[in-house]
């Protein structure tokens, strides 16, 4: 913040800065003096301006951040995810990336709301958590945002970690930012990397702009540090710890909210498209009433989850929860059929890790092809009745 001292403000210093600014933010008040309005854009412009010392900018909020720092060394906390008695996967990749972190120098806690959760609690003290603290309760049985902010909030103000790790998943998405806003904190959502610098702070990285630039987020005057992870970018811990970690149950805090609270939404209990383990990837080589039937029924028959690029969503074929890629998903099934997708980098950067790809295009120039473990260079209207018609006929012959 620029601050004014006016006892240096003469009015020749004041009509300066006042016309100086480019953003007009500077006035002169009868009453108050010289005034900086919320226009301010902090060019720093008027600092430049004026050589009497009566221009200054803030240092209490370095200060602050200082002390918030020095308060906030809980170490590395995951929010575990928990429900229909089955522990996220995304979960434990999460604490093998709070172990790479760590290094050794930090604790790794795992916040792990739900009920009758102790077989999860011991599966998280070896999978890389120190700690496990479980918050258990029948009204947790189901995930309701509300309350399982309450029970996480309750956590992390006990512990004060400088971090907190959420998985992005539907569940964790309607989480993680009523977190943030009951902590007063930063959220960076989405992220698909994470390191820590020389002064510790947590370097965010998650896409921009549609997936053209990777930006790199810090949050320099608030803790914890707050973000969501991609599920599937990260790997869980090959070694489990010597030790297992410590298991805490903690009581659980009043969830009697006052109000009627609306249990998991159908959207929660859909399948993810990052979890499927086989997947019929659409793109716009492959647009077009008839070509977009043959691929469902195609995924039908081979028990696949749909895909797309991010065009095919642009162009209101398919939901956002289908698309592929940085502004999208990232999946690493068993196999993934590529049909009619060129290749481009944020769609490769979301799939690459696919055990078995198989694309299909029409290009012989496509950079798909260059990933592909088997590529076939034929139009697209012709591949899938084949490939449907070869499906039924072998099927016919086999019990």
């Amino acid at each position: 913040m620029i601050k004014i001292d006016q006892k240096r403000i003469n009015e020749p210093l004041a009509m300066a800065l006042v016309k100086g600014c480019p953003f007009g933010a500077m006035t002169l008040d009868s009453a108050r003096g010289l005034v900086i309005s919320r226009n301010c854009r902090m060019c720093r412009r008027c600092l430049k301006l004026d050589t009497s010392g009566a221009i200054y900018e803030q240092s209490e909020a370095d200060e602050s951040h200082r002390e918030s720092e020095a308060e906030w060394r809980g170490g590395i906390f995951v929010v575990a995810e928990f429900m229909g008695g089955k522990l996220h996967p995304v979960t434990l990749e999460l604490l093998g990336k709070a172990r790479e972190l760590a290094n050794g120098r930090e604790k790794i806690c795992a916040v792990l709301p739900g009920f009758m959760a102790s077989k999860a609690a011991k599966i998280l003290a070896c999978s890389g958590a120190d700690k496990v603290l479980v918050y258990d309760d029948e009204r947790l049985a189901n995930f309701e945002p509300v309350r399982f902010a309450a029970c996480v909030e309750d956590c992390i103000l006990r512990e004060k970690p400088a971090v907190v790790m959420i998985g992005a998943t539907a569940a964790g998405r309607s989480l993680a930012p009523r977190l943030a806003a009951r902590l007063n904190t930063g959220l960076t959502a989405d992220c698909t990397a994470l390191s820590m610098n020389e002064s510790g702070e947590l370097i965010q990285t998650r896409p921009a702009f549609g997936g053209n630039v990777m930006a790199e987020i810090l949050t320099k005057h608030a803790r914890p540090q707050m973000c969501t992870v991609r599920y599937r970018v990260f790997d869980p811990l090959k070694v489990p710890p010597e030790k297992p970690g410590e298991i805490v149950h903690i009581t659980v805090p009043d969830l009697n909210m006052g109000a009627e609270i609306i249990a998991v939404s159908d959207m929660i209990l859909d399948k993810d498209l990052s979890d499927a383990q086989a997947i019929i990837a659409i793109g716009r080589g492959c647009a077009g009433k008839k070509n977009i039937e043959d691929a469902k029924e195609l995924a039908s028959l081979l028990h696949a989850q749909l895909g797309c690029t991010r065009p095919m969503v642009e162009n209101g074929v398919f939901d956002a929860k289908k698309q592929i890629g940085l502004s999208g998903r990232t999946v690493k099934p068993k196999y993934l059929i590529a049909l009619g997708i060129s290749g481009a980098v944020q769609f490769i950067a979301g799939m690459s890790g696919a055990e078995f790809i198989i694309a299909i295009n029409s290009d012989p120039a496509a950079p798909i092809f260059q990933i592909a473990h088997m590529g076939f260079c034929c139009d697209i209207k012709e591949a899938l009745p084949m490939m449907i018609a070869h499906i039924k006929a072998e099927r016919g012959t086999q019990a």
